[in-house]
């Protein structure tokens, strides 16, 4: 189990936003975490990456139990993460190149011609080989969202958490950003995203956890309908959870 928390609460300066959080998340899973904005899917998402501390319950990230992780430990776990920010967080005096380049040489890789290689891969896996000596202004907001993808695993990440990963993109670019987590999460690595788009679900099953009043809770049966041809056509999604509620 990469992500496993038993009983947690997650609070933010005494104020408990989520009580009792029960999450799983195994090797491979693409996870979602939905619900409104300020329903505590951020909060959850910073103490994966010791951004947030944990006090109660079983908390375990990739073998490290966070409610006891030293503060010298965290580096060394978010090496093994990839973090996607819904505001991408690019270095805009830079070209694309530059920006993977910045964040190779920070974890330690030391030759040039590896890191050159290692960047083409991970832009020709989103589609961006040809925007790789273009600056962040220079591309459109899907194109700076398949940017920061790139750097999310340019160090073959255990885990990748993304942020509203599809919250600032319109419709399509939202998907293409989907699509390339879902493959990125075919091919072993654990992906969670948190968004408010639940019709990405329908294209792109995995386990559902919604944040609410204070609560998470696994809901991936509400959308099981969704996977059967039949009902994606003829019911919403709203539909089909209401039937399943």
């Amino acid at each position: 189990m990469r992500i496993e928390y038993q009983n947690v609460d997650i609070a933010q300066e005494e104020h408990v936003i989520l009580k009792g959080v029960n999450f799983q998340a195994e090797a491979g899973e693409f996870v979602y975490l939905i619900g409104k904005v300020g329903t505590g899917k951020s909060s959850l998402l910073k103490t994966f990456y010791g951004e947030l501390d944990v006090h109660t319950g079983s908390a375990r990230v990739l073998d490290r139990e966070m409610t006891k992780i030293k503060r010298r430990h965290i580096p060394a776990l978010r090496k093994r993460l990839g973090i996607v920010f819904q505001d991408f967080q690019l270095l805009n005096d830079r070209t694309v190149r530059a920006n993977l380049d910045f964040v190779l040489k920070a974890t330690g890789w030391k030759k040039k011609k590896e890191r050159n290689t290692r960047i083409h891969e991970v832009l020709e896996q989103v589609g961006m080989t040809a925007k790789t000596d273009q600056m962040p202004y220079q591309l459109s907001g899907g194109e700076q969202q398949c940017v920061c993808i790139a750097r999310a695993i340019l160090n073959h990440p255990d885990i990748i958490l993304a942020d509203e990963a599809t919250g600032n993109l319109d419709k399509e670019n939202g998907r293409r950003a989907a699509a390339i987590l879902y493959d990125i999460s075919k091919a072993g690595t654990t992906v969670v995203l948190s968004t408010h788009n639940e019709e990405l679900i329908s294209e792109f099953p995995g386990v559902v956890y919604r944040c609410g009043e204070g609560r998470l809770q696994e809901c991936t049966d509400a959308y099981t309908p969704l996977l059967a041809p039949d009902a994606i056509e003829s019911k919403s999604i709203e539909e089909n959870i209401n039937e399943n509620n």
